[in-house]
């Protein structure tokens, strides 16, 4: 019999997002699979049951969990749901494992075979299965039109009977794939764009975006494209200059990650109330913690007369096209062991290896 795949409907709070859309669906058929998805699944990223059906998909019913082979999600399904899911049965997702005991423990009871796509290596093989860089892009474009809409000011400069308005000034903290996101945004919006990255290599990449490079003088150049931890005098010589910087700067997006550590503050209290009132900062890393100290997650508040976002799940906000890429990165990856209606695992593949939790070594 064909392997059977089901697409979860989210059950996060506010995630309107999909793991599939009729166009994978078709693909996952396509490679031999009888594909199941939970009626509503896709309605908040704009895609109906009908459009499902008409790509081939059936509409589960409630004991689908409990028969898939192997199950597509974006959010990790509650511990009570995993529990039920069939034995040994496979979920892709990004499930941060290691955030929730009671996950882990659901997980193991259940002998499942995880893949959290956060742990996808990074490599150029793995750019089109890389969920992390696609919903970072929507996230960070999201971020720059909040912030857009919180300053009390125009973003370009404009010319008017009433005398000429200069731009905005904005600096985006972080050039990674949502910082870069961001200050492309900013530029298309006419704001005067900065960027600041502790990695020396991002300047060519923020400049080639139309954005400055904001140079405080610290690299902190890493692995894997990613910044390493500065040191104590490094901080504090980087707090220092950014501080100064931050009194003519009029919007700040904060995009700044270390992976699987709490985001690094970058923005102080006391760098906040150096700044000008009206000024604003919209913090993409509250998810993690957040790069400004005055950030609280999930709230928008004024601190000293700065207005401090901490949004959270920002791709969701953009469910549509956020699902469009999340749903092929999700594909392209189940296609390296779903081939002609079966699932077949080459732990040879690196891809496949690195990505499955429990890792061997820990299995069991």
């Amino acid at each position: 019999m064909a392997v059977e795949v089901l697409i979860l409907k989210e059950s996060a709070p506010g995630e309107r997002r999909v793991a599939a859309t009729p166009e994978t669906v078709k693909k996952l058929i396509g490679a031999g699979a009888m594909v199941r998805v939970e009626p509503g699944a896709g309605s908040q990223a704009g895609f109906v049951d009908q459009a499902y059906a008409e790509a081939g998909a059936q509409l589960a019913d409630g004991q689908a969990r409990g028969q898939a082979d192997l199950l597509l999600c974006v959010q990790p399904p509650a511990a009570a749901d995993i529990e039920r899911l069939k034995q040994g049965a496979t979920l892709v997702g990004m499930l941060q494992p290691q955030a929730d005991p009671a996950r882990v423990a659901a997980l193991q009871a259940r002998g499942l075979l995880a893949f959290p796509l956060e742990r996808l290596p990074r490599t150029t093989r793995a750019q089109a299965m890389d969920v992390l860089s696609s919903q970072a892009g929507m996230a960070g474009y999201k971020a720059v039109l909040i912030a857009a809409q919180l300053a009390p000011r125009f973003f370009p400069m404009l010319t008017t009977a009433a005398g000429t308005i200069r731009p905005s000034k904005v600096l985006v903290v972080g050039a990674g794939v949502a910082g870069l996101q961001a200050i492309a945004t900013a530029k298309r919006l006419g704001a005067q764009i900065e960027g600041f990255d502790v990695r020396p290599e991002t300047r060519e990449q923020i400049e080639s975006l139309g954005g400055k490079f904001l140079d405080l003088g610290v690299s902190a150049a890493g692995e894997g494209g990613y910044a390493r931890q500065l040191t104590d005098e490094e901080r504090a010589e980087q707090q220092r200059r950014l501080a100064a910087h931050l009194k003519g700067i009029d919007v700040v997006v904060c995009t700044a990650a270390v992976p699987g550590r709490p985001a690094p503050k970058i923005v102080s209290a006391a760098m906040v109330e150096g700044m000008k009132p009206g000024s604003v900062i919209v913090d993409l890393a509250a998810e993690t913690g957040g790069n400004c100290e005055a950030t609280r997650p999930g709230e928008t508040i004024e601190h000293n007369g700065v207005t401090v976002a901490g949004p959270l799940n920002l791709a969701s906000m953009g469910a549509v096209h956020a699902s469009e890429m999340y749903a092929r990165n999700v594909y392209n990856f189940v296609a390296l062991f779903l081939k002609d209606g079966a699932l077949s695992f080459d732990w040879e593949d690196e891809l496949l290896a690195k990505t499955r939790w429990p890792e061997p070594a820990a299995a069991g």
